[in-house]
Parts: structure tokens; C-alpha cells; sequence
């Protein structure tokens, strides 16, 4: 899939682009200069609304190619990269949505794999232990 980056865009576009790709996850824009993990939080996340050149002064434009197989963590490191946005991928966990920070190195369709088992199966017999860090991550 391709994700169409330039300044004049909204936020909320980009994200629903990724979301029809991935339904069981999301992408979050940060105000986040330093682009820490530990700097990441809540009241820095852009507001879907906004344009997504809003926070910057120039943003280049330019389409991104996004695959099943795109580490999270390789996703992360091309918007900071390529355009100096900081994005997070959230997984769906039920009526959640959690940081994938710890599993960063699993692929996008692992995520969302595993963000359908824990949205759709309900505590069932096929129940998947949300902790296992390690059930779908090569070694």
C-alpha cells in the first residue's frame, strides 16, 4: 500500500489510509521533538484534524510504501527519517488500544493478527495470552 505524505493533508486521512491496510491498528502523530520513547505521551499526540504539515515547517512530499511484512519499528524510523514525524503504531486489544512498544519487532500484519485475536475472541477456548511477547517474533 501506498501512503501519500504532503503537508496540506489531514492526519485523520493518513490514519484511515493505514487503518482500510491494517484494521486492528493505528497510527498515531506525536509533537515529539526528540523523538524518545520515554518522551512519548498522550498530550503530544496531533489532533486528527490537523493538517499534518501543521506541526512542521516543511514537510516533503512524497508516497510511502507500506507492506504487510514492514517491521513496526521500521515504520517508525522511515516517517522519522524521511519526513521528522514522530509516529507510533497502537494494536487494538478489545475496546483498547495499546503501544507496541515491546513488540516493535514484529511485523505489521503479525500486529494486526494478533490485535484481531485479542479483539475478536472474546475469552474463548482460542484465547491468546496478550503477554506472550515472543509467540509470533522471529528468533
Amino acid at each position: 500500500m501506498h501512503l501519500h505524505i504532503s503537508s496540506n493533508r489531514l492526519i485523520s486521512d493518513i490514519q484511515k489510509e493505514f487503518n482500510s491496510a491494517f484494521p486492528f491498528l493505528k497510527l498515531e502523530f506525536f509533537n515529539n521533538r526528540s523523538f524518545s520513547r520515554s518522551d512519548f505521551s498522550v498530550n503530544q499526540i496531533i489532533p486528527a484534524n490537523r493538517k499534518i504539515g501543521d506541526s512542521k515547517l516543511s514537510i516533503p512530499e512524497a508516497a510511502v510504501e507500506v507492506s504487510e511484512d514492514m517491521k513496526v519499528s521500521d515504520l517508525e524510523k522511515l516517517f522519522k527519517d524521511k519526513f521528522k514525524l514522530a509516529v507510533q503504531v497502537f494494536r487494538k486489544s478489545g475496546n483498547l488500544w495499546l503501544e507496541t512498544t515491546m513488540t516493535d519487532n514484529w511485523t505489521l500484519l503479525q500486529q494486526n493478527n494478533h490485535g484481531r485475536e485479542l479483539s475478536t475472541d472474546k475469552g474463548g477456548s482460542n484465547f491468546v495470552d496478550d503477554y506472550d511477547l515472543n509467540r509470533d517474533a522471529d528468533h
